[in-house]
């Protein structure tokens, strides 16, 4: 069963990642907002959440979609797809190139296959539970991801975002500037899905943010995971809203405790 929900969490990536690529109109304007008035919806948010829940509910009507535009389709298959149809909205209105397609595969609340298409890199990622993350570049064979070796922490390039929120943003700059002088850098891409599939890869060392959704997570976390990276929360909890965490090992048993000890995870 694993292997069908990886195949059509793939291909209803690419249809989706495909539409956003090819059907991005000239003049492309904010459709709504949600959490504040910079937190933006396009048109193309919403057309691409309707061809992936169009594509899953008609192959498999049985099972439940958790989408971050249309909310939540409870199944009685004991299977939940969750869906962030564009992640890095605000990147894609403004023609950069960092966004993605994120879609996950759970099994009675355990994520069990993820995928996230970047188009405009011509990569995809994908991993399945205990099978390994792979990248997939057209013409290529799929090649395993694989984390960077982990350098001290004053080496490591850690990955963040920002909310839309102006209290969690301004808190969240706060903390970088008290981070940034005990890391090598830090990169804000605009993508959570993308950083996580970067720490997975090995172009980032690790990765952290604050009021990230499970759309934002699902398929990324799993794709670090079974690339061989840890991630996690606060310590000893799961990633989730309050903070999520992923990095090479090394980097993360020294990067999770300090986050927590920053106040990561609180404004």
């Amino acid at each position: 069963m694993v292997a069908e929900l990886l195949a059509l969490a793939e291909e209803a990536a690419g249809l989706a990642g495909r539409l956003l690529r090819d059907g991005r109109p000239a003049d492309l304007g904010v459709a709504a907002t949600k959490s504040s008035p910079i937190d933006v919806v396009t048109e193309m948010d919403l057309a691409a959440e309707k061809l992936i829940t169009g594509f899953l509910t008609e192959r498999r009507p049985a099972d439940g979609i958790l989408g971050e535009e249309g909310g939540e389709s409870r199944g009685t298959s004991g299977v939940r797809w969750v869906v962030d149809p564009l992640d890095g909205t605000v990147n894609y209105l403004y023609g950069l190139p960092q966004w993605a397609v994120s879609i996950a595969a759970q099994w009675h609340g355990e994520t069990v296959a993820g995928v996230v298409a970047a188009p405009m890199r011509g990569e995809t990622y994908r991993a399945f539970a205990g099978g390994g993350a792979q990248r997939l570049v057209a013409g290529r064979e799929p090649s395993p991801l694989r984390p960077r070796p982990s350098p001290p922490l004053d080496q490591a390039l850690i990955g963040t975002g920002f909310n839309y929120v102006l209290e969690v943003r301004t808190a969240q700059a706060a903390l970088a500037q008290r981070l940034i002088p005990r890391v090598r850098d830090i990169r804000r891409s605009g993508s959570a899905a993308i950083d996580l599939c970067d720490v997975a890869g090995g172009r980032l060392d690790g990765f952290f943010e604050r009021g990230l959704a499970p759309w934002d997570l699902a398929a990324g976390d799993l794709i670090a995971r079974e690339a061989g990276a840890l991630t996690g929360g606060r310590v000893g909890a799961r990633p989730d809203g309050e903070l999520a965490v992923a990095a090479s090992p090394g980097v993360f048993e020294v990067l999770q405790p300090l986050l927590d000890e920053l106040g990561a995870w609180h404004d």
